[in-house]
């Protein structure tokens, strides 16, 4: 597990975890304005238990970072309608209930919040943030170990099983050598059966032929010899 002086230091480290916004409520409560989206200063100034000049100090030293993460100020019609649209959401919808900036605001999104919890250095709130961060990491990357360890085993039981098919099928390759010579003499056999056949099969078509003819004399013979027998009974 890498340090948490590297949280603090390395901001390709803080994006690699920026998604962890659930290790907020993890360690305690973050309480939103009532859209459920934003924090103001003074917000995430009691979270992490230190004081809003210090938010305020460590916002000017990471501006840019932290609005990349959804820090913005609204000033103007901007901070007019939203300063509305927070009175209608707040308990009671009563206006003078909901404490309102006088020029501007700065807002925070749970993502700048974590942002700033791996920026805070003097803040126990925000060591135990980074703490949480980091042990989830180093979990994920054992549980991401542990899942490469697993495929490997699979992989080498797969390939262990595919050589002893490779084996099988190099001795299997002869027998089915013999079987193909079998397979082809036995088609050669058959094809002179059916040549033997169809020989036998005409040749039997030339006798039915040969037997109709006989059948013809024989009838003719028969005629012949009853007229010879009539001619006799009348001399």
């Amino acid at each position: 597990m890498p340090p948490e002086g590297a949280l603090l230091e390395s901001r390709s480290m803080r994006d690699s975890v920026m998604g962890r916004v659930d290790a907020l409520d993890k360690v305690k409560a973050l309480v939103m304005l009532p859209d459920g989206i934003h924090v103001r200063s003074e917000d995430v100034a009691r979270y992490f238990e230190v004081s809003t000049g210090v938010i305020r100090q460590l916002t000017a030293r990471h501006r840019a970072e932290l609005t990349a993460n959804g820090m913005h100020v609204l000033r103007g019609s901007d901070l007019r309608r939203f300063h509305s649209d927070m009175v209608s959401l707040w308990a009671g919808g009563k206006q003078d209930s909901y404490p309102q900036a006088a020029t501007q605001l700065t807002l925070y999104t749970r993502r700048a919040v974590l942002n700033i919890a791996m920026l805070l250095r003097d803040s126990d709130i925000a060591r135990s943030v980074r703490t949480y961060l980091l042990d989830a990491e180093s979990e994920l990357r054992s549980e991401f170990r542990e899942g490469c360890a697993d495929l490997d085993r699979r992989v080498t039981r797969v390939e262990n099983h595919l050589g002893g098919v490779g084996v099988a099928l190099m001795e299997l390759g002869p027998v089915l050598h013999r079987m193909s010579c079998r397979l082809d003499s036995l088609d050669r056999r058959l094809d002179a059966t059916n040549r033997v056949v169809a020989a036998i099969s005409n040749r039997l078509c030339e006798m039915s032929d040969d037997i109709k003819r006989v059948d013809a004399r024989v009838d003719d013979v028969a005629h012949q010899l009853r007229d010879l027998r009539r001619n006799r009974k009348r001399r």
